[in-house]
């Protein structure tokens, strides 16, 4: 069973940084495409970023790119989104999710495992 496990949400304030670590447990973690979703209050699930299984690919979505920086280390086991500038609108519930390799990137349902997310909230 994969387990995937988020951490380093948190706090802060209005064009601070905050760097979001997914630790994958369980599988080989580099035979996964390794993507991030947010969800805010209302809202329905939102791409963020994703990463091909050996960082050779990256796709972000337009409202975060040039703030955001999607990594991954296959001999930590772990993702990370490094998250700078942020905004008001940022504030979400970021999860963690794993795709196939040959699995389409940035739709939900190609992602086959997920974590349960981790709170980042962004204050004026």
């Amino acid at each position: 069973q994969v387990q995937l496990v988020e951490s380093g949400g948190g706090l802060v304030q209005a064009g601070g940084s905050l760097r979001l670590s997914c630790v994958v447990s369980g599988r080989t973690f580099s035979s996964y495409g390794m993507g991030w979703f947010r969800q805010a209050p209302g809202k329905g699930r939102e791409f963020v970023a994703d990463i091909s299984w050996n960082g050779g690919s990256i796709l972000y979505a337009d409202s975060v790119k040039d703030r955001f920086t999607i990594s991954r280390d296959n001999a930590k086991n772990t993702a990370y989104l490094q998250m700078n500038s942020l905004k008001l609108e940022d504030t979400a519930v970021y999860a963690c999710a794993a795709r196939g390799r040959l699995r389409l990137r940035g739709t939900p349902e190609q992602y086959d495992y997920w974590g349960q997310g981790t709170q980042v909230t962004v204050s004026s």
